[in-house]
């Protein structure tokens, strides 16, 4: 069970499929909304079936992230709902914190970094700001803090030490402040096939703004054709949410994807051109 405040290290499994030969025909989309977790709330269309993901990989980690109450709506950091509701399918049962720093790039790093925590992998957890300076949760643990002067960020000795969970948490906070779609852009590499997409994988468009939103599910049919769900956070900071295909209502939340394409319309933002990326840290 995932708590309020903290991710245990619990992976979901999903189940074997029929291998049976499926038709291209996609119906209207119908899903249990009163079910827990993103691979078992979200049912593909049909013909098509979820993607098993590598047991303890990061695609795995996400296809059994536990979800809200279909009631609840999105809210901003300060626990307020945001003025439209009409763009999500669901919400990730994660908290959002309390100051409006958790926005777009920041939702795939808090996931990312969660993933690390939970399967205890603490020396791969570490980011690069904008500038290029990488902060990795050791240099917080072992008591250096960021110091800003002009655009340029250096580290500096405090001496206070703290591996707490409280304190990876405060880690994260420095990272949203200095990283964004412009540095997670730099830390990845192009997805170059289409038959290499998976979750945890993302859309990116770099800049101040830019945006990112990630993939949280595949599910695949009898031709090898794929269909993707997707996931944002956005300013203000808000919950993490899998987001609607206005595009396309009857697969709707799920989303095709093309490397080719000239662009990817999603729920609120239009990436053009498409460009899919994955952190260079995932194999």
């Amino acid at each position: 069970m995932f708590s309020a405040n903290h991710i245990l290290p619990v992976l979901l499994i999903c189940a074997a499929s029929s291998t049976a030969q499926v038709s291209e025909h996609t119906a209207e989309l119908k899903f249990d909304r009163t079910k827990a977790t993103i691979e078992t709330r979200f049912d593909p269309p049909a013909g098509f079936r979820w993607i098993e993901e590598e047991p303890g990989s990061f695609a795995d980690f996400l296809i059994a992230f536990p979800l809200h109450p279909p009631s609840f709506p999105v809210r901003d950091h300060t626990g307020l709902p945001i003025s439209r509701q009409n763009h999500h399918a669901a919400l990730l049962n994660i908290d959002v914190g309390a100051k409006d720093l958790q926005q777009c790039a920041d939702a795939w790093i808090r996931l990312y970094a969660e993933y690390l925590w939970a399967n205890k992998r603490f020396a791969d957890i570490g980011f690069e700001f904008t500038d290029g300076t990488y902060f990795s949760w050791k240099d917080f643990r072992e008591g250096r803090r960021t110091k800003q002067r002009g655009k340029k960020i250096t580290l500096v000795e405090t001496g206070k030490t703290d591996n707490s969970y409280d304190a990876f948490r405060k880690y994260l906070e420095t990272i949203f402040v200095y990283a964004g779609t412009i540095s997670i852009d730099r830390e990845s590499r192009p997805v170059t096939s289409n038959d290499e997409i998976r979750p945890g994988d993302f859309l990116v468009k770099p800049g101040s703004p830019g945006h990112l939103v990630f993939i949280v599910g595949s599910a695949k049919n009898g031709s090898g054709k794929k269909l993707y769900l997707l996931a944002e956070g956005f300013m203000p900071a808000q919950d993490i949410h899998i987001l609607v295909n206005h595009e396309n209502p009857k697969i709707s939340p799920w989303y095709e994807l093309d490397i080719d394409a000239a662009e990817t319309k999603t729920a609120k933002y239009t990436f053009v051109p498409t460009v899919i990326k994955r952190f260079h840290a995932l194999r």
